[in-house]
C-alpha cells in the first residue's frame, strides 16, 4: 500500500494522488452477494432534498458486508480481497468451510489464505470476532456493536481503530477513533484489529471531475450567493456584513449545539472526543 502521484497531464492531474492497489487480489466481485444500489440525489420519499450537494456519480452495485459475523464456531479462509465503492476500506470475501461466502471489512495484516473465525473461545488474532468480556485491555478493534445482536456500526472507515481501556461489570470502555471514550455493554461484538487502507486520507482529489464521478456536487459559498438565497449574499465586496456565520436557513454553524438530548448516549460517554484547540 501506497501513494501514487498522477502525472502531470492537465493541470487537475498535476495535484491529484491516489493509491497503490497491490493489496488487491480479486477485481471480479461475487454475484451472489450483490445487490442493486439505487441513487437518491440527496431527496427523501417526498422528493425533497434533505442533503445538500449530492447526484450523479458513477453506477455502483452494492456489496453485502457481514457486520454480524454471526456464524459462530465455523472456520472461514480468506479466498480474495476486493474493492468497494461504496465504503473507504477494502472488503475481504471469506469461504465457510461449509460452502457459504460473505464478506468483510479488511483488518490490516489480513492476507489471501489466512483462517478467520467468530464466536466465544476464538484465537485472539486479526480478523477473528468475539465478545468484548473475551478480548484483554489494551487490543485494538474495530465494527463494534452498540447494541447486541444489531451488526457493527462503530469504527468501520479506512484506517480507523479503536482500543479496550478497562472493563466493568456490565460495560467495558473504549476508545473511539476521536479520543472519546465510551461505554458499551460487555457482550457486544467486536473484530480484532485496524482497518484496512490507512493511506486514504493521504490521497488528493486534484479536481472537481473526480467528486463528481463519487456523486458529489459543487458547494457553493454563502459569500458568493445574492441576499434571496442566503443570509451571508449581497452587500458590496466580499464581507458578509457583520453576521455571525450561520446555514442558508439561518441556524448558528459555528459553537452553537444542535445535538437532541439523549439522556442513554450521554450516560455512556465517559470523556468527550478531544477538540480541535487541543490537537
Amino acid at each position: 500500500m501506497g501513494i501514487k502521484k498522477d502525472k502531470p497531464t492537465s493541470p487537475a492531474r498535476r495535484f491529484s494522488s491516489r493509491t497503490v492497489n497491490t493489496e488487491l487480489t480479486n477485481k471480479k466481485r461475487e454475484k451472489s452477494l450483490v445487490v442493486s444500489l439505487k441513487k437518491t440525489g440527496g431527496r427523501n420519499n417526498q422528493g425533497r432534498i434533505t442533503v445538500r450537494h449530492r447526484g450523479g456519480g458513477s453506477k455502483r452495485l452494492y456489496r453485502i458486508i457481514d457486520f454480524k459475523r454471526n456464524k459462530w464456531g465455523v472456520f472461514a479462509q480468506v479466498k480474495a480481497i476486493e474493492y468497494d465503492p461504496n465504503r473507504s476500506c477494502r472488503i475481504a470475501l471469506l469461504m465457510y468451510s461449509d460452502g457459504e461466502k460473505r464478506y468483510i471489512l479488511h483488518p490490516v495484516g489480513l492476507s489471501v489464505g489466512d483462517t478467520v473465525s467468530s464466536g466465544s473461545g476464538v484465537e485472539i488474532k486479526v480478523g477473528n470476532a468475539l465478545s468484548l468480556k473475551e478480548i484483554p485491555i489494551g487490543t485494538v478493534i474495530h465494527n463494534i456493536e452498540m447494541k447486541q445482536g444489531r451488526g457493527g456500526q462503530l469504527v468501520r472507515g479506512a484506517g480507523t481503530e479503536a482500543q479496550i481501556v478497562s472493563k466493568e461489570e456490565k460495560y467495558a470502555q473504549i476508545k473511539m477513533p476521536s479520543g472519546e471514550i465510551r461505554r458499551i455493554f460487555i457482550n457486544c461484538m467486536a473484530t480484532i484489529g485496524r482497518v484496512g487502507n490507512i493511506d486514504k486520507e493521504k490521497i488528493s482529489f486534484g479536481g472537481a471531475g473526480r467528486k463528481r464521478r463519487l456523486g458529489i456536487r459543487p458547494t457553493v459559498r454563502g459569500t458568493a450567493m445574492n441576499t434571496c438565497d442566503h443570509p451571508h449574499g449581497g452587500g458590496r465586496g466580499k464581507s458578509k456584513g457583520r453576521k455571525h456565520p450561520v446555514s442558508p436557513w439561518g441556524q448558528p454553524t459555528k459553537g452553537y449545539k444542535t445535538r437532541s438530548k439523549k439522556k442513554y448516549s450521554d450516560k455512556m460517554i465517559i470523556r468527550r472526543k478531544k477538540s480541535r484547540k487541543g490537537r
